[in-house]
C-alpha cells in the first residue's frame, strides 16, 4: 500500500511500507516568497495559505526527497533548511545537481533523462518535462518527471510542471502508472503563455492515464487560477473513483 499526504501546492510526502519519500519541499510560511504576478492575477505573497498542521508529524517520519527543479515554489529556503538539517539523501535531475550540492544538500542520485536506475528497492526514470507553452519554457529553465516503480509493485507518475507533451503522452498510454500526478493550476505569469497545462489538456492527461489520476499544484500560489472547484465540477463524474483533488493535508491511498 501506498499513501500520498498532499501537503500544499507540489509539495507531498510518499509513504511506503519501507520508505518516506518527500516531493518538493516549500515548507515556509504563508508570504515568506514575493508574488509571482502584479496585475495578470491578484498580487500577493506567496505561498497563500499555510502548511496544514498535521504536516510536521508526515515531515518527521522523512527518509528521502525528490526535486523536480529549482524554483521556488518546489525548493523554498526552509525547504532547504529542512533537508540540510536532517541530512535527508536528495534525488534530483542532473541539470541541478551541481547548484544544490553548493546549497548544501546531500544528493545522493543524480537522474539523467529517459535513463531508468536503482531507487528505494524499486526504479526510478528521468522524463522530459516542459514548462510552459511556446517562448516562455526556455527561461523557465529545466524541469524533470519522474517514473517511479516502487518496491510495493506501484508505479507513480510525476509530470512535474510541464505542459501536455509528447513525453507526457508517452508515460502515460505506455508505462501503466498506478497513479499519474498532474500539476493542475494553469499558472501564467504577468506576460507569455500558461507555464502549465490548460484546462484542456488537464482533460487530455486524465482521459489517457491508464490508472488513478491526482491533481496538485492548487490554490498555494497565487498565479495559478485554476482552483479545485473548477476541476471538481469537471470531474465530478471521477472524483474519489479515478481522479483525486486533494486539499491540503489530505491523504489518498493508492
Amino acid at each position: 500500500m501506498t499513501k500520498i499526504h498532499h501537503l500544499r501546492n507540489a509539495t507531498m510526502v510518499i509513504e511506503t511500507n519501507n520508505e518516506v519519500l518527500l516531493v518538493d519541499p516549500m515548507l515556509g510560511k504563508k508570504g515568506t516568497l514575493p508574488t509571482f504576478t502584479y496585475f495578470k492575477h491578484k498580487a500577493q505573497k506567496n505561498p497563500i495559505t499555510e502548511l496544514p498542521e498535521n504536516s510536521y508529524e508526515i515531515l518527521e517520519k522523512v527518509t528521502h526527497c525528490l526535486i523536480t527543479h529549482k524554483h521556488p515554489d518546489h525548493l523554498d529556503k526552509k525547504g532547504e533548511e529542512f533537508l540540510i538539517k536532517k541530512n535527508i539523501p536528495v534525488t534530483c535531475s542532473y541539470k541541478d545537481e551541481k547548484e544544490f550540492k553548493k546549497r548544501g544538500l546531500n544528493i545522493v542520485n543524480s537522474i539523467f533523462y529517459n535513463d531508468r536506475v536503482p531507487f528505494l528497492g524499486g526504479e526510478i526514470e528521468g522524463i522530459s518535462a516542459r514548462h510552459g507553452y511556446g517562448f516562455i519554457a526556455k527561461p523557465m529553465g529545466n524541469v524533470m518527471g519522474f517514473y517511479i516503480k516502487l518496491n510495493n509493485n506501484d508505479s507513480i507518475y510525476l509530470s512535474a510542471d510541464t505542459i501536455y507533451t509528447d513525453a507526457v503522452h508517452q508515460v502515460l498510454t505506455t508505462y501503466n502508472p498506478t497513479l499519474s500526478i498532474v500539476a493542475g493550476g494553469s499558472a501564467q505569469l504577468d506576460f507569455f503563455k500558461p507555464l502549465l497545462m490548460t484546462v484542456d489538456d488537464i482533460k487530455t492527461f486524465v482521459k489517457n492515464a491508464p490508472q488513478k489520476v491526482l491533481i496538485n499544484h492548487l490554490e498555494a500560489v497565487n498565479h495559478c487560477p485554476t482552483t479545485r472547484k473548477e476541476l471538481n465540477t469537471i470531474f465530478s463524474n471521477d472524483i474519489n473513483k479515478t481522479v483525486f483533488i486533494p486539499n491540503d493535508g489530505d491523504v489518498v491511498t493508492i
